[in-house]
């Protein structure tokens, strides 16, 4: 896995890094020229006219090799600062001057932004190197009104580090946010760039190698990307013995009324997932949705008068179970749901089931056995009486919190979907699959039939669900790949991908 980094991990990564021998001129320098290598490759024009943002700190300086690194390539940077060159001190200056050495055109930001336009309208780039990780508060307006004209601007866009306006922790957008054709992150990737906002900020993401010896950063990083070498790792393997009571039997308890597509999509997603059993588990009239829609899977009626009595007998030789796609929240619903969480066996709760615990997430603390809960970010703010723009503000802390709370492992869905068990090495990770393509109805109940798939077959919940978010959100891009398009996607589509997407990562190196 891949360590991604809180803006104070970051520092702590430079300071081990000095303290191991490289001098923090020496990293600055590192992380500018190869920057501007990047960006040089990627620029469509030579000779290309350069406008470079420069702030106070050491993204700032950062700026200024980028800008001294380009005028050696043959383009013509110039650099606009948000603060008095005068003010700059440190590493910060000594770039700035050196800049100014070989030629090189400062000019500070004024009030009238008229000169800016005008360098824009002329400018072929922009560059951001105005505040990096080191954002932690309100954009000035004066800063904001400048990143506004570079985001409406016909031109190539770059970051440095992190887009100005997003905080390097959590994702948060400190107003307006400057959207980066490519940003070039130093040492690490950042939390914030693994967000929905961040995401949309940077269409491209480079991390650069800023030459810091290995093993300088000892500190485990709380959160780290998933690879394509942790999936194919956490893979159950189909041994040759392999029968279908020995691949994983799963029980789904959902379906009803209006809603019984939602159970039947996660029995398809778990047999497309490779469970060798799947049971369909509800009151008989629900049941009577269902039959017949998906031969592969069988059915087992409850007894709603008996509730948990009739549950537990229908859970016996099971492996795991899936409680809540389609499940509704009348009476009966709520029975199911209190007594499945009294079963000792794995078992993930999604959708209804999670609803019928809103604000009560103790409750969900008090199950026995393991627990995956599997909330979009609405469930998860009902969940933990918070708004859903509380929750985008900071999904790694409301991740973390739900975890906590209901003592489980709980993923969050969206762009970038989260995994966090309290207990995990790392304790959070983070899928890199997926995209608008999984923004179709019913995607969200193929994904519980493949955790739960992966469960059944016996996987710790940490990796059940961080490689059923990879395997669902390759799917997906799979699907995108040989349709070439984005929009369209079936969920039924998307679970008959998914032999594709466990081919894919077998393959992968």
């Amino acid at each position: 896995m891949i360590p991604v980094l809180t803006a104070d991990e970051a520092r702590g990564f430079d300071q081990r890094a000095i303290e191991a021998g490289v001098p923090s001129v020496v990293l600055m320098e590192n992380a500018g020229r190869g920057a501007a290598d990047l960006i040089g490759a990627a620029l469509t024009r030579g000779a290309a006219q350069v406008l470079v943002l420069c702030g106070g700190g050491n993204n700032g300086g950062d700026g200024y090799v980028v800008a001294r690194r380009l005028l050696t390539l043959g383009h013509q940077p110039r650099v606009l600062s948000s603060v008095s060159p005068d003010s700059l001190t440190g590493d910060a200056r000594v770039n700035y001057l050196a800049f100014c050495a070989v030629g090189g055109e400062v000019s500070e930001l004024s009030l009238d932004l008229t000169p800016v336009k005008s360098a824009l309208m002329t400018s072929d780039a922009v560059v951001d190197a105005l505040f990096g990780t080191g954002l932690c508060r309100e954009l000035p307006a004066l800063v904001s009104e400048l990143i506004t004209m570079c985001n409406q601007a016909r031109l190539q866009r770059f970051a440095l580090d992190v887009p100005s306006g997003l905080c390097a922790t959590t994702g948060r957008a400190f107003g307006v946010v400057f959207q980066a054709d490519l940003v070039v992150t130093f040492g690490h990737w950042k939390r914030g760039l693994t967000t929905p906002r961040g995401k949309r900020a940077a269409r491209e993401v480079r991390c650069l190698d800023i030459g810091v010896p290995q093993g300088a950063f000892t500190a485990p990083a709380e959160a780290a990307l998933v690879e394509p070498a942790d999936a194919r790792r956490w893979l159950p393997a189909r041994d040759a013995m392999l029968h279908k009571g020995s691949a994983g039997r799963l029980s789904v308890i959902g379906g009803s009324a209006g809603k019984s597509g939602a159970a039947w999509l996660t029995a398809r997603g778990a047999l497309r997932a490779g469970a060798g059993l799947v049971t369909l588990c509800n009151h008989a009239e629900a049941l009577a949705l269902l039959e017949g829609r998906l031969v592969e899977a069988m059915t087992r009626a409850l007894d709603p008068v008996r509730a948990e009595d009739s549950l537990f007998e229908a859970l016996e030789g099971q492996d795991a179970v899936v409680v809540g796609p389609g499940l509704g929240l009348d009476s009966r619903a709520q029975k199911l749901v209190a007594a499945a969480l009294k079963w000792p066996g794995p078992k993930l709760f999604d959708a209804d089931a999670l609803t019928a615990f809103a604000e009560r997430p103790e409750e969900l603390a008090a199950h026995t056995g393991e627990l995956v809960l599997t909330p979009h970010p609405l469930e998860l703010a009902r969940l933990l009486s918070l708004s859903v723009e509380e929750v985008e503000a900071d999904r790694f802390g409301a991740v973390k919190q739900a975890a906590e709370r209901c003592r489980a492992t709980v993923l969050l869905k969206g762009p970038f979907t989260l995994v966090h068990t309290a207990e995990g090495d790392p304790p959070c990770r983070i899928n890199p699959t997926g995209g608008p393509v999984l923004a179709t109805g019913g995607a969200g109940d193929v994904l519980s039939g493949v955790i739960g798939a992966l469960l059944a077959q016996r996987l710790p919940p940490h990796d059940a669900a961080a490689l059923g978010a990879y395997l669902h959100g390759l799917a997906g891009e799979l699907w995108a790949s040989a349709h070439g398009t984005d929009a369209g996607l079936l969920a039924s589509e998307l679970a008959d991908e998914l032999p594709r997407a466990r081919a894919a990562v077998l393959s992968r190196e």
